[in-house]
């Protein structure tokens, strides 16, 4: 993994946020989608957990960085389950990664323009802003399915340019995506940092592609390690 970038944070305007794992622990969602929702979908369709669940890794798989991946109203319609019923008994387990917190309020501070950038459906949208708070401390937010596809498109960043404006050349994107990267880097961002453990209970993850982090706070090392 690479160490952590030397921002010059004099240069930077605009910060483009990811949502899941970059500010909110990945554990929740890999905790949904490969162990919950496998769960109810097997008591459903009368099926072995185990045999749910690589039915389901055969469908993820097949539209891994399209739109529909992250499309409620799809699963729903697929799986025939109510997935947005099981998003909200689950949300209490929608958490901050740790230091995030703190990042923001110190971004914020400096008087960075914080914009939430994210693939999230509006419906898990909206439940993890009314778990966390997090709109408050946000300037903007989009979704991608606001702009009728995913942020591993290149084309995403143009549509986002018509209505965020940001100077790709003063912007600073985090993400743990390294395809969403690859399609920012794709669109003339410079700015590009990624999340080394995007998940608190899973190994940090060796990426030498971008610069890398291991939390988003890290990249304030001189106000202190963990705050917020």
């Amino acid at each position: 993994m690479q160490g952590v970038p030397d921002i010059d944070w004099t240069a930077v305007d605009t910060v483009l946020l990811d949502m899941d794992g970059t500010i909110l622990d990945l554990a929740y969602d890999n905790y949904f989608w490969r162990r919950r929702l496998p769960l109810a979908f097997a008591r459903r369709h009368g099926l072995a957990p185990a045999a749910a669940q690589r039915e389901l890794l055969r469908r993820f798989t097949a539209l891994e960085g399209r739109l529909e991946w992250y499309c409620l109203d799809y699963w729903s319609q697929e799986l025939a389950l109510d997935v947005r019923a099981l998003k909200r008994a689950t949300a209490t387990q929608i958490r901050y990664l740790p230091g995030a917190p703190g990042f923001l309020a110190r971004a914020r501070a400096r008087g960075l323009r914080l914009v939430l950038v994210t693939n999230a459906h509006p419906d898990t949208l909206a439940v993890k802003l009314e778990r966390t708070g997090l709109a408050a401390q946000l300037d903007a937010i989009h979704s991608s399915h606001d702009f009728a596809m995913a942020k591993e498109v290149p084309e995403f960043w143009q549509r986002l340019a018509t209505r965020e404006r940001f100077d790709p050349a003063r912007t600073l994107l985090l993400d743990d995506s390294l395809p969403v990267l690859r399609s920012a880097k794709h669109h003339g961002l410079q700015g590009l940092v990624t999340i080394g453990l995007p998940d608190t209970t899973l190994p940090a993850r060796q990426i030498n592609e971008f610069s890398c982090v291991a939390r988003i706070a890290d990249l304030f090392p001189d106000e202190g390690p963990g705050a917020g």
